[in-house]
């Protein structure tokens, strides 16, 4: 004899059965969804528009390849307005209501400091275009991959131009970032092992004029200055540097020493100052169609990155079981899909899912460069130029 509760239970187990393959099915069409975090306004802001343009061009790419697994991948940018504390709610945002399987883009390392442990907490992929050293040495249980040079190569580099240059004594000038100190401790070794010396001093941001601190920074009689600032401080510092007479050398970052700081000062402001870019795979197939598809002549490496973003985690979860779209699952796979031994390159997304449709494996190779990631999640490979303003335009004089 068969109980009535016994019989109840029984029918609600059959209509629950029956149903679950709906609401799978229903899950499965929903796009997979990609937030991407970066600066369309405030001091970082410079690379914004261009790197928002090239994660959607990144995706639009994904789904003409008929999406992953059968369904699309949804792009869904925000602005972190260069701040960090309007970074963490946006990225509070895509991962609690959006659903997020990945955050990319990520430019200021203040950012992504902020929003670091919101993700790896959250079982989502970080992937960031921040230099600074210490975000990849957080407790992030492998869900932080950076596809930018790290403080400690790109100071490294700056030092031994300048040494290159036949300077003597560095003095740097910069505000208050994750990267400052470590900035004055790489270039000053670099100087020291070089025979000469370094030191340096960190401003307060946003200020109207820096003489006070130029006034002290001359006082040490450097015959060279790095500015470690953002495009807004860093011009003031540039004029302020030109009205105190300074005749030494200059150089800076891509962040700092830019297009956007050209038409921001006085050609005879910038004139002769130098800036370490990194830079893209100018020559890789997927540079080379993206910037046809962005309608440019150039590059910068941050917009390359972000599309290799989207593309790299897209890649991950298309080599991995169909039910598994989520943040653990592109963390397992991403290294799948980038640097396996004897692999077949692919330089874009369409052929990727092809091979991995058909059981290949592959080494996607993006915008940015190779995609080989150390154990703690830093980029291995990485490709630099540098520039300097002559006659009130930036020129290439070396690329290594």
């Amino acid at each position: 004899m068969t109980s009535r509760r016994t019989f109840m239970s029984a029918g609600a187990a059959v209509t629950l059965g029956a149903a679950h393959p709906i609401l799978f099915a229903q899950a499965s069409r929903e796009p997979i969804r990609i937030g991407i975090v970066i600066p369309l306004t405030g001091a970082t802001s410079q690379f914004g528009a261009t790197m928002s343009k090239a994660a959607q061009i990144a995706a639009e790419e994904i789904n003409a390849a008929g999406g992953i697994n059968g369904r699309k991948v949804e792009v869904l940018i925000e602005d972190d307005q260069s701040n960090p504390e309007a970074a963490v709610r946006a990225a509070r945002k895509l991962i609690d209501v959006d659903k997020v399987v990945a955050i990319g883009g990520s430019y200021a390392s203040s950012v992504t400091s902020a929003i670091a442990s919101l993700c790896w907490e959250s079982k989502v992929v970080l992937a960031t275009s921040s230099g600074a050293d210490s975000i990849t040495k957080l407790p992030h249980q492998g869900y932080i991959f950076r596809t930018s040079p790290t403080v400690t190569l790109q100071g490294t580099r700056v030092g031994e131009l300048a040494v290159e240059l036949g300077a003597k004594k560095m003095f740097f000038l910069g505000p208050q970032t994750p990267f400052a100190q470590s900035y004055i401790d790489i270039i000053s070794g670099i100087f020291a092992k070089a025979g000469g010396s370094g030191s340096g001093l960190i401003y307060e941001d946003k200020k109207s004029s820096y003489r006070s601190e130029i006034d002290q920074a001359l006082k040490a009689k450097p015959d060279v200055i790095v500015l470690g600032g953002y495009v807004p401080d860093t011009s003031v510092v540039l004029k302020d540097l030109y009205r105190a007479g300074f005749e030494g050398k200059r150089i800076g970052f891509s962040f700092g020493i830019n297009q956007k700081l050209l038409e921001a000062v006085p050609a005879e402001v910038g004139e002769g100052a130098y800036s370490l870019v990194p830079s893209a795979s100018v020559t890789a197939g997927a540079y080379k169609r993206l910037t046809a598809k962005m309608k440019v002549d150039a590059l910068d490496s941050y917009s390359c990155q972000v599309y290799d973003h989207v593309q790299m985690v897209a890649l991950a979860l298309a080599s991995a079981p169909k039910a598994d779209a989520n943040g653990t699952s592109v963390r397992d796979n991403l290294r799948n899909v980038t640097q396996q031994a004897g692999a077949t390159v692919v330089d874009n997304v369409a052929d990727g899912i092809k091979q991995l449709v058909s059981g290949g494996r592959i080494n996607f190779d993006g915008a940015s460069g190779p995609l080989e990631f150390a154990d703690n999640g830093d980029v291995k490979g990485v490709f630099f130029r540098y520039e300097q303003i002559q006659k009130g335009k930036l020129v290439v004089t070396k690329v290594a």
